[in-house]
């Protein structure tokens, strides 16, 4: 078992709790560091392999002591010295959230690919800037462990960041800014120099494999950011006088995983914030809304004018300026890799009548179950967007309905009226169905579709001739009035074929 003696972790306070990494997984026991949350607890549970207890020390050294080791026979560690340092960083950029490997590391997959992220928020120093020289040095620290992981035979390699939105509010800029642009090109810049300013440095000890650059993109003359311009253009200038590069290619941003939710990091590379608040379920079990981590550092305010939803022009304009850095092109953004089960403090609770304009959060049970229905309506006060949040259903039951809900939704905005989603879905029958709590207009239901939808004609339509249905109708086994469904028999039969044609349509098979 490996030592914890001397290390960050020997004496470290730890709390301990059960987490899961989805509502769907048994929970299992998980020890962390005091100051962390819940969230990373079910990252935690997401990236351990299996179903024993878990505790944050001994997951990190299990991949930790064994690259060090690695690194020593290598020779891209010189000496015991060199790889104690390089054990020091990389439990010390673990423990301040700020970077970690990618899931193959933490699982021991060598089959998989391999990745290092840096969570850009981390990097926000405490006069409101961005420390430039500890995330050059911590993306240094990646390309030597991913090379360390790969055998030194790997001649690509995978260097990204996440959460460039949050770092863009925690620096107040709007996403969609000239100013926000060249921020996000600098730190790709800077990324890129500090990575092939690393490989020049390995390449020296173990030999070069790749030329250096002839052609270079130039990273921006300036920012409203003090010293990321030149501390990007030091980092590409270093990177440009190494005799050669080990590696082909470094940096490469990907889509968020388990790994993101372990940093705090909310967005996934250099996709825009979906607003200032998150989903996320309370102590009682509800969907709720909570402020982003993003959010808590702004205030309210701030938060609603730099976090507000971003169209997708102002990702490909992002994407267009940071791009030239990148080695690998930049994947479509994706949502939060995951909410939080514990939250920090909530903003008001939606209580009685939705409130508007703006859009309207029901929260009610049917037939027992937990149901938050959310809408989004346009400058004009039209109906734009409809989502559902369930919390005790399967995995597979609310990715359907979340793909249907979209599917609604892509059609409210092509001009599709709801009166016809309406008539589709009011009344459908599939459990769960029954009684409804927190709806005054809305008493029963044949399924969450059916109320869902009902609830939006009285909202948005005006229709109050959508009667509840019976206790009958609501029964797991109720099959409808006979006037609601179509007679089964007597039935149009295709005209019989000639005897020749018959057996034409047949074949022996022996």
């Amino acid at each position: 078992m490996t030592s914890l003696a001397g290390t960050i972790w020997d004496g470290m306070a730890l709390w301990r709790t059960r987490a899961a990494p989805d509502p769907d997984s048994k929970p299992r026991a998980v020890a962390l560091p005091v100051s962390w949350d819940e969230e990373a607890a079910e990252a935690i549970a997401a990236i351990a392999p299996g179903h024993a207890p878990v505790a944050l020390p001994r997951l990190a050294e299990g991949w930790i002591a064994p690259l060090v080791t690695r690194g020593r026979q290598l020779g891209i560690l010189a000496d015991a010295a060199e790889g104690d340092r390089m054990a020091h960083a990389l439990r010390g950029l673990l423990l301040a959230r700020a970077a970690a490997p990618g899931l193959a590391i933490w699982r021991g997959d060598a089959r998989s690919a391999s990745r290092f992220v840096l969570n850009l928020p981390a990097f926000l120093d405490a006069e409101g800037g961005f420390d430039a020289g500890a995330y050059a040095a911590a993306v240094a620290v990646g390309v030597r462990m991913l090379d360390i992981w790969t055998g030194a035979k790997s001649p690509r390699l995978s260097i990204g960041f996440a959460d460039l939105a949050g770092l863009l509010a925690g620096l107040g800029l709007s996403y969609d800014s000239a100013e926000a642009r060249a921020v996000g090109a600098a730190i790709a810049a800077l990324t890129r120099g500090a990575a092939e300013a690393e490989s020049g440095r390995i390449a020296e000890r173990l030999g070069a494999r790749e030329p250096v650059a002839l052609i270079a993109p130039s990273p921006p003359e300036a920012t409203v950011v003090p010293g990321l311009a030149a501390a990007a253009r030091a980092a590409l200038d270093e990177a440009a006088g190494s005799l050669g590069l080990r590696h082909q290619a470094l940096v490469a941003l990907a889509a968020p995983d388990a790994v993101e939710r372990l940093l705090g990091a909310e967005i996934g590379g250099l996709a825009p914030a979906s607003g200032p608040t998150r989903l996320s379920l309370d102590r009682e079990g509800w969907v709720a809304e909570v402020p982003t981590r993003a959010a808590l550092r702004l205030g309210r305010a701030e938060a609603e004018r730099l976090l507000a939803p971003a169209p997708d022009s102002t990702w490909i304009a992002m994407a267009q300026a940071i791009a030239p850095f990148l080695h690998v092109a930049p994947p479509m953004p994706l949502a939060s890799a995951a909410p939080a089960s514990a939250p920090a403090p909530l903003p008001a609770r939606a209580t009685g009548l939705p409130t508007r304009p703006g859009g309207s959060v029901w929260r009610v049970s049917v037939g027992g179950h937990k149901v938050v229905l959310r809408t989004t309506e346009d400058g004009a006060g039209k109906l734009s967007e409809v989502s559902i949040a369930l919390t005790k259903e399967g995995a597979a039951y609310r990715s359907l309905m979340d793909a249907m809900l979209h599917s609604v939704s892509i059609g409210l905005q092509y001009g599709v009226a709801l009166d016809h989603y309406v008539e589709a879905h009011a009344y459908t029958r599939f459990g769960p169905a029954g009684a409804v709590e927190g709806d005054p207009a809305i008493r029963r239901a044949t399924s969450v579709l059916d109320w869902a939808f009902r609830r939006l004609a009285l909202d948005y339509l005006g229709r109050r001739d959508l009667a509840d249905p019976s206790e009958e109708d609501c029964a797991p086994d109720a099959t409808g009035h006979a006037a609601e469904q179509a007679p089964l028999l007597p039935m149009d039969l295709p005209a019989s074929p000639a005897p020749r044609t018959r057996r034409r349509q047949f074949k022996l098979v022996g």
